[in-house]
């Protein structure tokens, strides 16, 4: 078995943003005259889309809203990420991200992204971070009805893929997923590809659980040892 592709999960595997995203979200609902609550956003929002999660927090507060102020909501919403990140000195990229990335790019393996966040914001991140050349393929919010990860998700990400290198003949089992949350691995590995967990923000023994192997951080991976963990298919965590 030749793992030929590498699929990541953005938010909180790539990017450490949580807290950013936590306090914009607070912020619309402070917004709206609504109580933030802690609960309420792990309950609702993990591993799922800022309309999903604002759709999920306000139906739980009896309010029922329509799509075209929710867009009015999210673009506020996406303005303000933006300029949260411009306000910081380093972009909260996880260490060893950028020498993983290009270490697989240098070795010829394809990559794309898959996630719950917004296009507009994952192309302006990886912009700002010099990561955008070796993403060839990007599924996110935008390509989703469901609101969070789904195994579809994935699998557009391979034919995405697969229509940038015609020859390549990508399918599922040739692919890694690099996740760091439940709702990633499960929808990985239901569609038939690999996962390796990375808890960033989970606890690791969670991860190990679901994930076929796992690391504490992405900073771990190195892409022979990726290689042959991949290759045998081993579960557990990779050390």
């Amino acid at each position: 078995m030749s793992l030929k592709a590498l699929l990541f999960d953005f938010n909180g595997t790539i990017v450490d943003d949580d807290s950013i995203r936590r306090e914009l979200i607070a912020d619309i609902l402070l917004g709206e005259n609504l109580r933030p609550s802690v609960k309420d956003y792990d309950a609702l929002c993990q591993g799922r889309s800022d309309r999903a999660c604002l759709r999920a927090i306000l139906g739980d507060r009896g309010r029922v809203v329509e799509d075209a102020y929710l867009d009015k909501l999210l673009a506020g919403h996406s303005t303000a990420y933006r300029q949260r990140l411009d306000t910081l000195e380093q972009l909260p990229i996880y260490a060893g991200t950028g020498e993983f990335v290009n270490q697989l790019w240098a070795a010829g393996l394809v990559m794309a992204i898959v996630t719950s966040s917004t296009r507009t914001d994952v192309d302006y991140l990886l912009e700002r971070a010099k990561l955008a050349e070796p993403f060839d393929a990007i599924v996110t919010a935008d390509d989703l009805d469901t609101g969070k990860l789904v195994p579809d998700a994935y699998l557009l990400a391979i034919e995405r893929l697969n229509r940038h290198y015609p020859d390549l003949g990508l399918q599922p089992h040739d692919c890694l997923a690099v996740e760091g949350t439940p709702v990633g691995i499960a929808a990985a590995r239901q569609a038939g590809i690999q996962v390796v967990g990375v808890a960033h923000a989970y606890p690791l023994h969670m991860i190990q659980r679901q994930a076929d192997w796992a690391v504490d951080r992405l900073g771990e991976l190195e892409l022979e040892r990726v290689k042959q963990v991949f290759a045998k298919g081993t579960v557990g965590k990779l050390a």
